[in-house]
Order: structure tokens, then C-alpha cells, then sequence
């Protein structure tokens, strides 16, 4: 075989969190990995991080997977054996954060007393009814924290939300935040809301458009419109139901036939 290993064709590879830790006992780099679900694709991937990040930095590399789920922390929690059986050339055996060993942290005294054990808390409880709490506490200790680190941790916790309520949730509290503004992914947060904002003023244009020609459809057709039924058309932000009433429109005798079928 080719005992040319170098990579012709670049492939993107990103790890989902990647952190500097300086120690007394030097320099770590932690790989902060958040898995919903097994993935056999990691098998192969979580050995290459290591190896890379070694090489081009020669600071010990440490592999933390974060999840919300105990069947994957218990997947995940198995060793990865490269080689012969029985005598592995490489071993990789990640550090599982999960349910299981974090505690759960929904007071905000408590949370404030140990800020980065409620951002743990966070990154593998944040989901379900408890997830409110639990954020709302986090949000509350982070007030007392450093700004620049309060900011790495309101990222590092936004990383690890699976739960699309949970995950905006956070990111409504965490808007409300000064510091917050500063860390890039505030940025990102902001582009999102402006785009939400756009899309939405552009539904709320289709929809006094779709309202103002059913009211004229009938008015052009010389029926009489009520107050009561122009104060229901245009208090309706449906735009499916506007489109079929904008079509009963021409073939209404009466305004009020516009409702009939409801």
C-alpha cells in the first residue's frame, strides 16, 4: 500500500467545541463533543481529532462527549480499540458527561454558589419540564461571573441544547445579557433574529394584502360590507383562511356568506 499518508484533497472536520485549559499541570486542550445519539462514524473520528490536535500542538488533548440521553453516555462511555484484538496499537476512552454523573442544578442559589457545575448541569439536564428552571438558574449565576467568561460558558451550554425549546430558550436569556453581546455567538443570535424579523413582517404584508382584496372583491362586486365582517376579515392572520375566503368572495351574494361553511 501507499506509504504516502498525506490528504490531497481537504476534508472538513469540526469538533463541536474546542477549549484551551491552562493547569499547574500544563496545557490542555478539551474537546467538547455534544452526541444526542449513538454514531458509529465517531468511531473513526474521535481518534482522528485526538491525533491531530497533538500533532499540531503537542498539548495533551482530552475528549469530553456531552449528553442528555443514558443510553448514549453508555455507548459512548465504551473504549475505541484500534488494532489487533487483545493488543489495541491506539485506545481511546472518552470522558461521558451525562444524567447519570452531573447533578442537577435548578435553584439559583445553588447555581450561583457553583456556577460551572450549574453550566454542566445545563449541558445534560437541559431538556424536558425541568429545563426552564434549570436555564433560568444558570442565567441568574452567570450574573456573578466574569463577563468574558460568563460569555464561554453561555456558548459552551448553547452548543449542547438538542432541544429546540431549550436552545432558544437560552438564547431569549442570554440576549438579555450585556456581556453576551460581545461573544460571536451573540452575532450569529441577532442575524437569526433579523431574519426572523424580515420573514415575519414579510408574512404580515401577504397577510393585510390577502385581507384588504377580500374586502374589495366585494366591495367592487357592489355587496355591502358590514362593520362586523370587515372587523373579522382583518383581524384574521391566517393566510390560508384569507385565500379561501378571498375565493368565496366572487360567488357570495350576501358579505356574511363569506362564513358560512365555519
Amino acid at each position: 500500500m501507499n506509504v504516502d499518508l498525506t490528504e490531497i484533497e481537504p476534508v472538513e472536520r469540526r469538533v463541536d467545541t474546542l477549549l484551551r485549559a491552562e493547569t499547574d499541570e500544563g496545557t490542555y486542550l478539551l474537546i467538547v463533543e455534544s452526541q444526542g445519539k449513538p454514531d458509529k462514524k465517531k468511531l473513526g473520528s474521535w481518534p482522528y481529532y485526538l491525533s491531530y490536535l497533538y500533532e499540531k500542538y503537542s498539548w495533551q488533548p482530552v475528549l469530553i462527549v456531552v449528553t442528555q440521553s443514558s443510553a448514549t453516555a453508555r455507548w459512548a462511555a465504551q473504549p475505541i480499540h484500534l488494532g489487533v484484538r487483545g493488543c489495541p496499537s491506539l485506545t481511546v476512552q472518552p470522558l461521558v458527561l451525562s444524567p447519570d454523573n452531573v447533578p442537577l442544578i435548578a435553584d439559583a442559589q445553588e447555581a450561583v454558589r457553583k456556577p460551572s457545575l450549574a453550566v454542566l448541569s445545563a449541558m445534560t439536564h437541559g431538556r424536558g419540564r425541568k429545563a426552564p428552571a434549570i436555564l433560568e438558574s444558570l442565567a441568574t449565576a452567570l450574573k456573578e461571573v466574569e463577563p468574558d467568561t460568563a460569555a464561554a460558558f453561555a456558548a459552551l451550554v448553547d452548543s449542547c441544547l438538542a432541544d429546540p425549546q431549550a436552545k432558544q430558550l437560552w438564547r431569549d436569556l442570554m440576549t438579555a445579557m450585556q456581556y453576551f453581546f460581545r461573544h460571536p455567538l451573540a452575532e450569529e443570535v441577532r442575524e437569526q433574529g433579523r431574519e426572523q424579523g424580515l420573514e415575519q413582517g414579510r408574512n404580515e404584508g401577504r397577510v393585510e394584502d390577502r385581507a384588504e382584496m377580500v374586502l374589495d372583491l366585494l366591495r367592487w362586486r357592489g355587496i355591502e360590507v358590514p362593520e362586523s365582517v370587515r372587523q373579522r376579515v382583518e383581524a384574521c392572520t391566517d393566510l390560508e383562511q384569507l385565500k379561501v375566503w378571498s375565493q368565496r368572495a366572487v360567488q357570495v351574494s350576501r358579505a356574511s356568506e363569506l362564513f358560512v361553511a365555519e
